[in-house]
């Protein structure tokens, strides 16, 4: 079999469990920018968690060593297929907890600190493989709306200010980071930066979050309104060298600052 016929009997082997509502594909795969090394992204929603026993029982047909119960981000499965090598990603989400996490962000306009609309993102782009009564495609319906103007406010508001406007700023925890030559640290407050730097820059576009790859490309492709020297000063900041870490991203900041206000 192809990798294709093998997705479709693992649907098929899940969908059979009573507790399965819905098995969507996300990732490169849902948006067909997938490669070779390229893994299946599968998310199964349900009603509460499929026994382990069962789920071991379907990986052991299609990987001779699957990797059941992985719980380091949500909880999920992995294995590679023995007969072709593609890898496969299984997550499990609870529907009742998916539902209230994108109305509180989607309908309810609450931001948070980078990555806001990241799961309005996955679910607005996964491509359904299942759906027993519908229940996903009424939420994927919900995504498929305008960008709330209130959603957009909040997340500027709050990603913004935290920049460098508001007391103990991501700024001056870099600073701070700087001074003492923590690296490691250096690293967490760049990176905490640039997520919040990404979140007001989609939401100024109203744009949704597409996650952690490729952000500069993809923004430099999907958004109109752009900080001068967007790009140079993103990879400058990420990977250049200390000594102008707080210039780059000081600079960022007031570039920012002129496309919002």
């Amino acid at each position: 079999m192809n990798n294709q016929d093998i997705l479709n009997s693992i649907v098929a082997d899940f969908s059979a469990l009573n507790e399965v509502q819905s098995i969507v594909l996300g990732g490169s795969s849902a948006v067909k920018c997938d490669d070779n090394n390229s893994d299946f992204d599968i998310y199964i929603y349900c009603l509460k968690m499929p026994d382990l026993v069962l789920r071991r029982q379907i990986a052991i047909k299609y990987s001779e060593n699957p990797e059941i119960n992985n719980t380091y981000f949500e909880p999920g499965d992995t294995f590679v297929i023995t007969e072709t090598g593609k890898p496969v990603d299984i997550m499990y989400r609870i529907f009742d907890d998916i539902e209230r996490s994108i109305d509180n962000t989607w309908l309810y306009h609450n931001s948070s600190m980078g990555y806001t609309t990241c799961f309005v993102d996955n679910i607005n782009k996964s491509e359904i493989l299942y759906d027993k009564e519908g229940r996903f495609k009424k939420l994927q319906d919900k995504t498929n709306t305008p960008y709330p103007k209130r959603l957009s406010e909040n997340i500027i508001k709050k990603n913004f200010a935290y920049l460098k406007d508001s007391m103990f700023s991501y700024f001056d925890q870099l600073d701070s980071a700087i001074k003492r030559d923590d690296f490691i640290s250096v690293n967490h407050r760049t990176a905490a930066f640039l997520a919040s730097y990404f979140d007001v820059i989609f939401a100024k576009n109203k744009i949704l979050h597409p996650g952690e790859k490729r952000l500069v490309d993809f923004a430099l492709k999907n958004c109109k309104i752009l900080p001068e020297n967007f790009a140079k000063d993103v990879n400058l900041l990420a990977a250049g060298c200390i000594e102008i870490k707080l210039k780059t991203a000081e600079r960022m900041i007031e570039n920012l600052r002129k496309i919002l206000y």
